[in-house]
């Protein structure tokens, strides 16, 4: 009935969609299994992708020839670069996306890809020979033979839902837990946890009065997630809005917190800090009068809202007394209420770089399956794997990202090196080279490996190619367009810039953060038919290249000295124990841990900069 897979998939969310097209496009022959194929990639949470720190994993996976960046251009209702009024690095594409029509964008996707079968029913186990998976093991007691398998299980395993003192299980609202996988994987030696999160009530956007809140527009010259040319940006946008809570919205809150089940101890699971509950945030942050509120419409066509920072778990009447003594929902109507799911996670210290577990050979977790949390997150696991899993069944060399080539890089290595004890969420301090790894130049970055790895078409390849050397070059033109004081002094004069005293090029002017390329043109309005002949990407990618020159320059330099730690590889099997002058700690988590280089180690939480300077000596012996 089936054939022999080269990749199975199991489990269709961002994380799932992404490895099953990842594997598909490397060639390999995948199956994905999925509990129902109407909600192939369901944005189980906020209808949006990107934001800070997201949306420069949008842009990689874009750049190395995923879907998500694509999906979310043509599925967008508003388009904004958060951070703008900060320096480069922390510029974040965010798009508001239309729900259903993300969904149904990526299951097209999906279906127009070659060599990608799917299956509707639950995967209850893996079937594994001589410690490495074989195949997968359905409800109805089914068999699908796979040379690799890939978990992307989201909060289905033993998923369990709760709405104040009611609980059922269920994986999302709506829809079955996911049993057995959690069991089989815990007789086969591995550790794994409980982790929860929380989603916010839906109201018709009808009941709603947007007079009493704050209209929240998109960019006046909306962008776009995806390099390719094969999506525009939007030309309408539909607005957010902004309300508050209040002390007497808390005070409602507070009259449920008895039958919480955050508060009375029925939730054991760990959510996350950064995206707190609103009975969480208004018990934390006592001193506060009000919380903000983001008033989010699901789509171009449907009249329910999502009520951003309102995620509770409190018994629906509380909630929906509650929200309406927020300004604007005096009269709104309720389409569910929020709830708290708890479901089951594997510390990722069980994986390797490739996310490949060091148990069982060739499966791989991608996603909150790793304790992680957010669409943007769980869509780059899905791609690495994908593309791993793929690698490693054509006996292929893995495909691993440092912490100075993508912020998935940094994502992958902080999970297995550092695990986490709550959902983990990508942030820009998390990345030590945050202004090599902008959004604006994933392209650059990326794309020249996907290509080689055959994930970047020939067209992404030279459109890349064609903007690094039309950067170039006008970088170059600027450096050799030179002027004498007298044409410089009266511009920099009218924006209190200091004046020049010498000759110089436009390029040396450029470097001053009060000038842009747009000022340039009153210097050397000869300029701008040449400038006009340069795509937007390009001019803004040659303005941070020149305005940022010393710092990235140093960036490299740090980065490069890691990568030579990164380079020093370490035996799998090295026994850490024989090294006496190493502390308790390390020696402890070395061997637990077992790190395939020295970088790795150096990162491993308990390995001081003392043990790495000994392991360095001993390994040079």
């Amino acid at each position: 009935m089936f054939p022999n897979y080269d990749v199975i998939v199991v489990g269709a969310g961002h994380a799932g969609c992404e490895a099953a097209a990842a594997a598909a496009n490397t060639g390999s022959k995948v199956l994905l299994a999925t509990m129902n194929m109407n909600t192939i990639a369901q944005m189980s949470c906020n209808p949006a992708m990107g934001g800070v720190a997201k949306g420069q994993i949008v842009r990689e996976i874009d750049a190395l020839g995923g879907y998500s960046g694509i999906i979310s251009d043509r599925s967008m209702i508003q388009f904004r670069m958060l951070n703008r009024s900060k320096g480069p690095a922390m510029w974040s594409p965010r798009v508001q996306s239309d729900r259903m029509r993300f969904a149904e964008e990526w299951r097209i996707a999906l279906e127009k890809t070659p060599n990608v079968d799917f299956w509707q029913e639950m995967i209850t186990g893996i079937i594994v020979k001589d410690k490495r998976v074989v195949g997968v093991r359905t409800s109805l007691g089914l068999e699908i033979k796979g040379k690799s398998v890939v978990l992307t299980n989201g909060t289905f395993l033993n998923g369990l839902i709760h709405i104040g003192e009611k609980q059922f299980g269920g994986g999302r609202s709506g829809e079955r837990a996911a049993k057995g996988i959690t069991e089989q994987l815990i007789e086969l030696g591995f550790e794994s946890g409980r982790m929860k999160t929380g989603t916010p009530p839906r109201v018709d956007g009808r009941s709603l009065d947007y007079s009493k809140m704050e209209e929240q527009l998109g960019d006046e010259d909306p962008q776009k997630f995806s390099y390719l040319d094969t999506t525009t940006p939007l030309k309408e946008q539909r607005s957010c809005w902004i309300t508050y809570t209040s002390p007497e919205v808390h005070q409602v809150l507070q009259t449920g917190f008895d039958k919480s089940p955050m508060f009375n101890g029925r939730i054991r699971g760990l959510g996350p800090r950064y995206c707190p509950s609103i009975e969480d945030k208004i018990n934390r942050f006592a001193e506060r009068d009000r919380h903000q509120i983001f008033v989010e419409p699901e789509g171009w066509n449907t009249v329910e809202v999502y009520v951003n920072g309102f995620s509770t778990s409190l018994p629906e009447d509380v909630q929906y007394k509650a929200i309406t003594k927020i300004a604007g929902f005096e009269n709104a109507k309720m389409f569910r209420p929020g709830y708290a799911i708890e479901y089951d996670f594997f510390p990722p210290t069980q994986l390797r770089q490739t996310l490949e577990t060091k148990l069982i050979d060739n499966l791989y977790f991608a996603g909150q399956i790793n304790g992680t949390t957010g669409y943007e997150e769980a869509g780059c696991q899905g791609l690495m794997a994908g593309i791993n899993a793929s690698l490693k069944v054509k006996e292929k060399d893995p495909f691993i990202l440092n912490r100075s080539d993508a912020y998935i890089g940094v994502l992958i290595d902080d999970l297995i090196n550092k695990g986490t004890n709550e959902p983990y969420r990508m942030f820009t301090s998390r990345a030590e080279f945050r202004l090599l790894l902008r959004q604006d130049n994933a392209d650059l970055r990326l794309t020249p490996l996907a290509y080689n790895l055959g994930l970047a078409s020939e067209h992404r390849y030279e459109m890349t190619m064609n903007k690094m050397h039309a950067t170039k070059r006008l970088i170059n033109d600027l450096k050799q367009k030179k002027h004498k004081p007298a044409d410089f002094n009266p511009m920099l004069q009218t924006i209190d810039s200091a004046p020049v005293k010498d000759t110089s090029s436009l390029y040396q002017v450029l470097k001053r953060p009060e000038i842009s390329i747009e000022k340039l043109l009153q210097i050397d309005p000869s300029f701008k038919e040449y400038l006009s002949s340069y795509s937007r990407d390009v001019l803004e990618q040659a303005e941070i290249q020149i305005k940022y020159e010393t710092y990235l320059q140093r960036e490299k330099e740090n980065s490069e000295k890691m990568a030579a730690l990164e380079h020093r590889q370490i035996n799998p099997e090295f026994d850490y124990s024989k090294i006496s002058s190493l502390s308790s700690e390390a020696k402890e988590k070395l061997l637990k841990l077992k790190p395939s280089t020295l970088g790795q180690a150096s990162r491993i939480s308990g390995v001081s900069a003392s043990d790495v300077s000994i392991l360095m000596v001993y390994l040079n012996k």
